[in-house]
């Protein structure tokens, strides 16, 4: 579906209002029926670009923050623009089978959530997650920002309630567009050393910034991302803040490192910084700590 002239605040806009009752309640959820199908076929043209490897396609449609934000995760891992944009392991779901529990816009933003089988193509019988689409408004017209996979594995009180129905989980703000439009990103240069970060957080939301320049935002996971910008020659500075997510214990383990990637084959990464609270433990709300890269660590990243 080709990209289309959108006036925000259109009255010509239907809201689809779908009630179901569940424990009493009526939970009342909303889909922007004309908006679904714009974002949708924005997001089908992303998918492809994608799955074609078609950089032109691929611009076209991704919002212009984002497009920087992966030129500076490319560099930081010394990787070749554009090229490396398509080396992903995965191919983006399609969004065919899924239900569409809310679809909304806030000024120049705009959300889509999903329920249900995420396919990411890799076999097997995916259980039902949620998964967040974004999407920015630039010059009237709709670009796809990212996604976010909210898995349930650890969650299961709230996918039992979603497959009955009941979707006042999707009303938390990190569901909803924002209405801001988030900032042009600094372009880094390539970086000193490659450097990434580290969550598992079950139950948990976890925001870290390296260096006052690469910010992350883990949910509910176990993974890692690149450090924009990477590692810095001397000191190197970590934030954190972590907040429990609705349906979790509080009393979840919590895992969080910066590790130091070598170039040089048979070279384990590095950990440099670790934050560790085992279950049962008390997690701290903030934190923040630095780590030096000296002489000695990059003997050790070049393998000496």
């Amino acid at each position: 579906m080709n990209k289309r002239l959108l006036t925000l605040c259109s009255v010509l806009f239907t809201l689809c209002l779908v009630s179901v009752e569940t424990q009493g309640q009526v939970q009342v959820v909303t889909v922007n029926a004309p908006l679904k199908s714009q974002l949708e076929g924005v997001y089908m043209q992303w998918r492809t670009a994608m799955i074609k490897k078609n950089y032109n396609l691929w611009a076209q449609y991704t919002a212009r923050h984002r497009q920087q934000h992966i030129k500076n995760r490319i560099v930081s891992e010394k990787k070749a623009f554009p090229a490396w944009i398509f080396q992903v392991p995965v191919n983006p779901p399609a969004l065919a089978g899924l239900k569409p529990v809310s679809v909304s816009a806030k000024g120049a933003t705009a959300t889509a959530v999903y329920f249900g089988k995420v396919d990411f193509g890799v076999g097997g019988n995916p259980p039902e997650n949620i998964l967040l689409l974004n999407f920015v408004n630039e010059r009237g017209r709709w670009k796809y920002d990212k996604a976010e996979f909210i898995r349930l594995n650890e969650l299961l009180d709230i996918r039992k309630q979603l497959k009955a129905g009941n979707y006042s989980y999707i009303k938390q703000k990190d569901f909803q567009p924002s209405g801001v439009i988030p900032q042009m990103p600094i372009a880094v240069q390539p970086a000193q050393y490659i450097a990434k970060v580290y969550a598992f957080c079950p139950g948990r939301e976890v925001k870290m910034k390296v260096n006052k320049i690469s910010n992350h935002r883990f949910q509910n996971t176990k993974m890692s991302e690149v450090v924009l910008g990477g590692g810095l020659a001397g000191l190197n500075e970590v934030q954190f803040a972590t907040k429990s997510l609705e349906g979790s214990t509080g009393k979840e383990a919590l895992c969080i490192r910066v590790y130091l990637m070598s170039t040089v084959k048979g070279v384990k990464p590095i950990k440099m910084f670790e934050y560790l609270v085992k279950e049962d433990g008390k997690v701290k709300q903030f934190g923040s700590s630095n780590f030096t890269i000296n002489q000695d660590v990059v003997n050790k990243l070049n393998g000496k």
